[in-house]
């Protein structure tokens, strides 16, 4: 089933999810003065990824209750090699004021080892990070812009059975042109718009206390100028009502039912560098996954634990539009993950 989301508030009066569902703007409503848990259990963030195919960086801004992560990861496709540099605040409850809508509003975070900010102002967004001593000694300046927003987005609104008061609301714009560079000491890269593009995840909730999640995103400018994109995701809270998967041709989206991630296996463990398929329950999508690198972030303090593995790779296959083009791809880059989490 493939719900779609109609207008109004996100939660009632009670602090439950109106409606579960997707669509491809922010329909509802979201308002943390509404959410009914406590603030130890609201999770809130910012997370943009730019790419030109050779190189990426990601910048994080969140507040998942009793702590702030702020990190930028640098990831060289070419080498391989990649590096994530994490800031931890406590107790941040809200401090940071998110906005309540992509559309609208900055985010913005300081402190005396890292200056993040994101701004979105007629259209542009900007991405503005000084990191200190990021690699331990140098430090990592970026000035990135993004522009040409997509037309449509992929926007979820996810309930959780085991609490009425969970809920997750996420939206991601794929493919936005980026211009802009970073810089470690005297290592400059930078982004050509010709070549490089952006994407945003954003998301609010209330979220379980373990849970495990798999997301994929791809992102890629074709020789005439045109992109293509997709946003794949399952296994995080009630999905019954809509997927999060959609597949993006110049910014306009097409939905996707139900997706798979058949991850190689190896002495009864996930084995992330072998060759992954990925595919749906209609028989229109079908990609194969050739990893390069890992980027693994694990954290076990007793009750808190997180095991993130982002796998950057290159996709091959096709895809199966709704009026019955197809879209075969080769070679383009991006990545898929496989997160578990109890926090």
């Amino acid at each position: 089933m493939q719900n779609r989301l109609t207008k109004g508030r996100l939660l009632d009066d009670e602090g439950r999810l109106l409606q579960a569902g997707y669509s491809t703007t922010l329909a509802r409503r979201y308002d943390r003065k509404n959410i009914a848990a406590s603030k130890w259990r609201i999770k809130e963030w910012d997370y943009y990824i730019v790419s030109d195919g050779k190189r990426s960086i990601a910048f994080t801004v969140s507040d998942i209750g009793y702590i702030g992560l702020m990190s930028v990861s640098v990831i060289n496709l070419e080498e391989p090699e990649c590096r994530t540099t994490s800031k931890i605040t406590l107790f941040p409850f809200g401090k940071y004021n998110f906005p309540k809508s992509y559309e609208d509003g900055d985010v913005r975070f300081e402190s005396k080892a890292v200056s993040i900010s994101f701004s979105n102002k007629n259209g542009v967004r900007e991405i503005d990070c000084t990191y200190k001593k990021w690699d331990g000694v140098n430090t990592l300046r970026a000035v990135i812009k993004l522009t040409d927003p997509p037309r449509d987005a992929m926007v979820i609104a996810t309930p959780f059975k085991e609490n009425e008061h969970a809920f997750y609301y996420n939206a991601k714009l794929n493919c936005m042109t980026a211009d802009g560079y970073y810089k470690v000491g005297n290592d400059r890269y930078d982004f050509k718009p010709s070549v490089s593009l952006g994407t945003l995840d954003w998301g609010r909730g209330v979220w379980t206390y373990k849970n495990v999640w798999y997301w994929g995103s791809m992102q890629h400018r074709l020789e005439n100028g045109h992109t293509i994109g997709f946003n794949l995701g399952y296994g995080f809270g009630d999905t019954s009502q809509a997927s999060e998967n959609m597949f993006f041709t110049d910014g306009i989206a097409h939905k996707l039912g139900n997706v798979i991630f058949e991850i190689p296996q190896k002495d009864g463990a996930d084995d992330f560098m072998k060759e992954w398929a990925i595919k749906d329950d209609e028989d229109r999508l079908f990609m194969r996954f050739k990893p390069i690198i890992d980027r693994y972030d694990g954290v076990n303090a007793l009750i808190v634990s997180t095991c993130q593995h982002q796998v950057f790779g290159e996709f091959t296959g096709f895809v199966r539009l709704e009026d019955g083009s197809i879209i075969e791809f080769e070679g383009c880059r991006g990545f898929a993950e496989k997160v578990v989490n109890k926090w």
